[in-house]
């Protein structure tokens, strides 16, 4: 499975129970766009090539299991990336945060601190406009990206 070459993953593991032996996870970070484009090439931190050819429409997750081999996992992990963090001090302000950014078509991430969406001026503007607080980070973000119709 695992080559000095090239590993060519067309499926993805339904469930993976370890057979035993002990596994280096070789961690893939990978922005919101990232994990959807699933047809490409990548380059892993070990140096093995890994060909996507997955399903169009496949959305990959932090911590999904791409493929194993002799003693690896290669495993997706949130990259970090240009956000939005709305910290609401109340639940009417959480509210209107949300409905404003869902109504942009935003996706948003609710681990960690606060209200989490990608970065985009048009984004800060409209939330600055609404007279809403928020600041710009760079964490991970989970969820889909911007352009993308999420509710």
């Amino acid at each position: 499975m695992i080559s000095s070459a090239m590993i060519r993953i067309e499926s993805l593991p339904d469930t993976f129970e370890p057979p035993g032996e002990t596994f280096e996870t070789i961690r893939l970070p990978m922005n919101a766009v990232d994990r959807t484009r699933v047809r490409r090439r990548l380059l892993a931190p070990d140096g093995v090539e890994l060909a996507l050819a997955l399903p169009t429409g496949t959305r990959l997750w932090p911590g999904q299991i791409l493929c194993s081999g002799p003693g690896k996992l290669y495993v997706v992990e949130a990259a970090p990336e240009d956000v939005l963090v709305l910290r609401p001090r109340h639940l009417r302000e959480a509210a209107f945060a949300a409905h404003l950014i869902g109504n942009m078509h935003r996706d948003i991430d609710l681990e960690g601190e606060g209200i989490a969406a990608l970065y985009d001026d048009a984004l800060a503007n409209r939330l600055t406009r609404a007279g809403l607080d928020f600041t710009r980070e760079r964490r991970p973000f989970i969820g889909s990206p911007n352009g993308e119709h999420v509710h």
